[in-house]
C-alpha cells in the first residue's frame, strides 16, 4: 500500500476563524502547527524559479542548531539549475506530492512521493519540475562536518515504499523506522528517516539523547510528551526538539502516526563555539577563496 504524505497548500483562513492555534516556542521544544503554514508567511530563493517555501527550521541561538528545514513548493516548469549556494552544505530531498527531475553528478533521476535524495557537499545538482502538477518536498541541509580518513558520502536515491522499515526490539513491530541509510557509515553526520507507530503505539519511556530533532508529521495524530508538555499533534505539524529535550509520545489513531525525523549523529560534541570548533570548514573557506 503506497504511503500517504500532507502537505501544506498555503491560502489563508477567513475572518471568521478564531485566532487561537497549537503553536508552541519554548528553548526546550517548539511546534508549528500545519495551519500557521499560509500564503502571508511563504519565502524566496535566488536562482530559483517559480518556486516559494516554508522556512520551518533555520540555525538560532535557542532553536534548531544544526540543521535548516525547507517545505519546497515548485509549480510546474520551475525549480533550479544552481539550487545550492553554500559549498559546505549538504541537503536531504524528501517529496510529498508530485516528481521531481533531479540530476546529481551526471545522472538524471525521478523522484515521486515517498523519493529521498541525499546530496553530498559541493555535489553538483539540479531540479526541475517537469509535470503538470505542483511539487511539494522537504528540503534538509546541514554544514557536513568532514572527518580526515573518512570518506565524503555519496550521492545516494532511493524511495520509502521501497524499502523495509526496521521494527524497534521489543515492540512486536508497533514503532518501526524506514532508514534510508545504513546508520554504521560514519560518513554520514545526519540521518533522515520516517519513523511509523501503529495506532495506540507508544514510547515507552522520556527520551534524553544529545541528538537535535525535527519531526514533520506526514500522518496521523498523536499526543506527544515534549520536556514537561503533553501535546496534541496531527499530520502538516512540525515539531523541533533540542537536544536533550525529554521526549515520548502516544499514537492516537484511527490510523498509522508517521514522521519525517531529523537527527544529527556520528562526530565529536565541538569543544568550542562557532566555527573554530571544525578545522576542515576553515579549510574549505580557505581553499574557496583562493
Amino acid at each position: 500500500m503506497t504511503a500517504k504524505y500532507y502537505s501544506p497548500h498555503g491560502g489563508h483562513p477567513g475572518q471568521e476563524q478564531l485566532l487561537t492555534d497549537r503553536a508552541v516556542f519554548t528553548d526546550a521544544y517548539a511546534v508549528i502547527p500545519k495551519g500557521t503554514m499560509r500564503d502571508i508567511v511563504t519565502s524566496f530563493l535566488p536562482f530559483w524559479d517559480d518556486t516559494r517555501l516554508w522556512v520551518i527550521s533555520r540555525p538560532l541561538s535557542g532553536f534548531a542548531e544544526t540543521f535548516s528545514q525547507y517545505i519546497m513548493e515548485v509549480q510546474p516548469g520551475g525549480g533550479s539549475d544552481q539550487p545550492e549556494t553554500d559549498p559546505e552544505a549538504e541537503g536531504v530531498l524528501f517529496v510529498v506530492e508530485g516528481t521531481a527531475t533531479l540530476t546529481a553528478d551526471g545522472t538524471t533521476y525521478e523522484l515521486t512521493p515517498g523519493g529521498y535524495a541525499y546530496l553530498p557537499a559541493e555535489c553538483n545538482w539540479t531540479l526541475r519540475n517537469r509535470g503538470g502538477e505542483t511539487l511539494r518536498f522537504h528540503w534538509i541541509r546541514k554544514a557536513y562536518e568532514a572527518v580526515e580518513g573518512l570518506d565524503r558520502p555519496d550521492v545516494l536515491v532511493l524511495n520509502e515504499n521501497e524499502i523495509t522499515p526496521t521494527p524497534m526490539p521489543g515492540t512486536d513491530g508497533k514503532w518501526a523506522t524506514t532508514r534510508f541509510v545504513d546508520p554504521s557509515d560514519l560518513r554520514h553526520d545526519m540521518h533522515v528517516t520516517v519513523v511509523t507507530f501503529e495506532p495506540g503505539a507508544v514510547i515507552p519511556f522520556l527520551e534524553t539523547h544529545v541528538m537535535e530533532h525535527g519531526l514533520y508529521v506526514l500522518e496521523g495524530k498523536a499526543v506527544y510528551r515534549l520536556n514537561n508538555d503533553w501535546v496534541e499533534v496531527e499530520a502538516g505539524d512540525y515539531m523541533w526538539l533540542r537536544a536533550f529535550c525529554p521526549q515520548a509520545c502516544y499514537a492516537g489513531g484511527p490510523g498509522k502516526f508517521r514522521y519525517l525525523l531529523y537527527k544529527d549523529v556520528n562526530r565529536h560534541m565541538a569543544l568550542r563555539p562557532g566555527p573554530a570548533a571544525y578545522p576542515q570548514h576553515r579549510r574549505l573557506r580557505t581553499a574557496a577563496q583562493k
